[in-house]
């Protein structure tokens, strides 16, 4: 099923998700819903924050540029290791027709929980290691934005709120 992405500045997305207690099959059909509403937006990366769903489950599949990568569902994500530093242009399914340079670290090592329960390790490199540190901070409260100029946040928000109303508007004419 498909879900509504919450927009910047929801309030939602500022908050920290809690760790996820069981995987069952709850977490599992969460998972689903997320990689459909990721395919369907035409993005790489999703946060359960961004549906809404406060719990450490982010999604991710970097194929269509990085095609040795496979489509990933991490369970409550934790950066082990984070190496050199990249700036990379990046942009967010919550924050739709922006995009802004952000520094982050090269390449990274996560641990995560599989679909399965299963502790799982991974080395990532290139966009997955943007995207994995991109969604992990959608876990903490922290939207891309919050890593670059007030200035430029600020002109954001306001086509976002923008945004917002125009979304809000057809609904309040039915």
């Amino acid at each position: 099923m498909v879900r509504d992405i919450l927009v910047w500045p929801h309030p939602l997305l500022k908050k920290p998700a809690t760790p996820v207690v069981k995987v069952d099959d709850s977490v599992r059909a969460l998972v689903a819903d997320m990689f459909e509403t990721m395919y369907a937006a035409e993005g790489v990366g999703l946060a359960a924050p961004q549906v809404g769903v406060l719990q450490r489950v982010i999604v991710l599949d970097t194929t269509p540029r990085q095609p040795e990568s496979l489509p990933l569902a991490m369970i409550n994500p934790e950066l082990l290791t984070l190496e050199g530093e990249t700036t990379y242009t990046e942009g967010c399914l919550s924050i739709p027709g922006e995009a802004e340079d952000v520094v982050r670290a090269a390449s990274v090592t996560v641990r995560f929980l599989d679909t399965e329960g299963q502790s799982q390790t991974l080395a990532c490199e290139g966009l997955l290691a943007i995207a994995v540190q991109h969604e992990v901070d959608h876990l903490d409260g922290i939207v891309y934005v919050d890593h670059i100029s007030t200035l430029k946040r600020e002109f954001i928000r306001r086509r976002m709120k923008k945004l917002q109303a125009q979304r809000e508007q057809p609904r309040a004419n039915l």
